[in-house]
């Protein structure tokens, strides 16, 4: 026997340690591979020495390269990367620029809003990106094992534990989403609590966007992956595994792929749970699984399909676009934060109250601007046309109110002490209006 290690540059994540595992399995004389994308080495047992020509091509064939892995600088070094951004910025404003004048962000598709839309958005994104890091490793290797008890199997039906997969996911964020929306609502947390979420999902989401766009290679190496306890369950990287592959095993699988540490599923996590709702919350988190569907649908072939600068430059545009997701929330979030006290003067009172109405659509809030009188009671009529979207969810921070707004009219109180400006938004403070009190 012998055995050697391969130094290995260009791995990024689990879905490499596979492939790179399966290219040198086919060199003759090769027993076993174990990859590790961490170290960037690969352990090799053979029958035999193998020619290190062998070595470099099935390494090169898989798309990576022989040679010690290099430590990363913080910035690229490479003016073509910064030109490259600066060029697919424009672009991006150009389009964005684009449909904003031909009014495609105000298309609704009920009961679904803009919130949902968000959620579908960053699920699409999330599905060429981390979540294809961190899941595809896992979708291949469920596949794989299908492949290999199965070598009968049709190309259709060796797709089916993709689609098994996916279908099995979708309805576990589905459900889970729900049930974490419920402790959001249990809970019923503070504006604070709210806007310190929303920053939180910006953090994320900046975070992963700095990785795509290129122009930070030491990232590269922060990539999430697959807990090693999950892959060794699975069965995934141990050849004398006797784990078989099952259709039931594989939905379980992916509906549990809601608990990875995937920084996009955690964003959309965060964001159901402040909605309070078990129905906003499963369609927030089922619509993202179901963004990521297409993406990981097409993992086993992504590595032919996605090569080169055509890749590159894909990444980037999306990494431009989570950036700017990210970016949104954490403006959205300062309104949200107050770190002075709460006013929350409910006293009742003998004057007559002050009547003001407004509707909540997927647009927002119509009319979204009030003047109302110091002392002298609120009632505030809101009727809801959309429940499902993120204006159903009205927080008033100064008054420390936070309502989830049911379909059909909602009525909030409240007392109006001090002169001055009080603003209220969504919960992701995106939709935002004001009450002007004059004495």
């Amino acid at each position: 026997m012998s055995n050697f290690v391969v130094p290995i540059r260009g791995m990024h994540c689990k879905s490499c340690e596979i492939l790179i595992e399966k290219n040198l399995k086919k060199i003759q004389g090769v027993t076993s591979v174990k990859a590790y994308q961490r170290s960037g080495k690969a352990e090799v047992e053979a029958h035999h020495q193998i020619a290190p020509e062998l070595i470099a091509d099935a390494v090169q064939s898989a798309g990576y390269e022989v040679g010690e892995k290099e430590k990363l600088p913080w910035f690229s070094r490479d003016t073509n990367d910064y030109l490259e951004l600066t060029v697919i910025a424009i672009v991006l404003g150009v389009l964005f620029l684009s449909a904003k004048g031909y009014g495609l962000f105000s298309v609704s598709f009920a009961p679904s809003g803009t919130g949902l839309a968000i959620a579908l958005l960053v699920g699409l994104v999330a599905g060429v990106s981390t979540c294809m890091a961190l899941i595809g490793g896992l979708v291949l290797g469920v596949a794989a094992r299908y492949a290999e008890m199965h070598p009968e199997a049709t190309p259709a039906q060796k797709f089916r534990p993709h689609l098994i997969f996916n279908a099995g996911r979708i309805a576990g964020y589905t459900l889970l989403g729900g049930l974490i929306g419920l402790i959001g609502k249990a809970f019923q947390p503070s504006p604070n609590v709210l806007g310190i979420l929303t920053i939180a999902v910006g953090a994320v989401m900046i975070f992963l966007g700095l990785k795509l766009i290129e122009i930070f290679p030491a990232l590269r190496d922060k990539s999430l992956a697959l807990p090693a306890s999950i892959s060794k369950f699975l069965g995934l990287h141990n050849e004398t595994d006797t784990a078989e592959y099952s259709h039931v095993r594989a939905g379980v699988t992916g509906a549990l792929t809601f608990f990875l540490p995937c920084g996009f599923t955690q964003a959309m996590q965060l964001y159901a749970v402040s909605t309070g709702s078990f129905a906003s919350g499963a369609m927030i988190m089922g619509l993202f699984a179901l963004g990521t569907a297409p993406g990981l649908l097409s993992v086993a072939g992504l590595a032919s399909v996605l090569k080169g600068q055509a890749a590159r430059r894909f990444f980037m545009a999306a990494g431009l676009l989570v950036i700017f997701l990210g970016s949104f929330n954490l403006v959205n979030a300062s309104r949200l934060i107050s770190f002075g006290s709460v006013n929350q003067d409910f006293a009742a009172s003998d004057l007559e109250p002050q009547v003001v109405a407004m509707t909540q659509s997927e647009r927002g809030y119509s009319p979204n601007s009030f003047t109302v009188e110091k002392g002298r009671p609120v009632k505030w009529v809101i009727t809801s046309t959309n429940p499902y979207t993120c204006a159903s969810s009205l927080v008033m921070r100064k008054y420390g109110i936070i309502k989830n707004l049911q379909k059909g009219q909602n009525v909030i109180e409240f007392t109006p002490t001090e002169v001055g400006t009080i603003p209220f938004s969504c919960s992701m403070g995106m939709y935002r209006g004001t009450f002007t009190v004059v004495d």
